[in-house]
């Protein structure tokens, strides 16, 4: 799928080109919500329930995104991240758009996700409610806790 020069396809998770964003990624969750960050790590995000892909705008990678299928037949929005240099470039709606494109072509009954309440969450928060998340509860094996949010779509 292209968007705005933004090419993005299905890629490995441990592939080399991943490596820095994917830490990066980690580091700065763990370091902010410590044992209230879910994010998945290149072992997580190669499991066969979980499709990985990564946007390009030509050959310099600017961000990934994961979606998790559940067996309720929901899915599940993992990781997304772009890079410091893609920020306010379309390159998040453009992975959003993405995945909810093929939660659809699943067959998915709704996206669910988890994020966090820091400031550093504020702008995935604005994105995805801009696609029409709401609120709701706890999901699969998440529990309620003042670091963690969770938001849904209906699709």
């Amino acid at each position: 799928m292209s968007h705005a020069a933004i090419t993005i396809r299905v890629d490995d998770p441990s592939a080399p080109h991943v490596a820095d964003l994917l830490a990066h990624h980690l580091t700065e969750l763990r370091g902010h919500m410590a044992a209230f960050a879910f994010a998945l790590d290149a072992t997580g995000l190669s499991q066969p329930d979980v499709t990985f892909w990564t946007a390009w705008r030509g050959e310099e990678l600017v961000g990934f995104v994961a979606l998790k299928r559940h067996a309720d037949g929901s899915g599940e929005l993992k990781s997304m991240r772009a890079t410091s240099a893609a920020g306010n470039t379309g390159v998040g709606r453009a992975l959003l758009a993405h995945v909810l494109a093929e939660g659809r072509r699943l067959g998915l009954n709704r996206i669910d996700l988890e994020t966090g309440t820091a400031a550093l969450h504020a702008p995935a928060v604005s994105l995805y409610r801009s696609a029409g998340f709401v609120d709701r509860g706890p999901f699969a094996e998440y529990r309620p806790s003042p670091h963690n949010r969770f938001l849904t779509l209906p699709l």
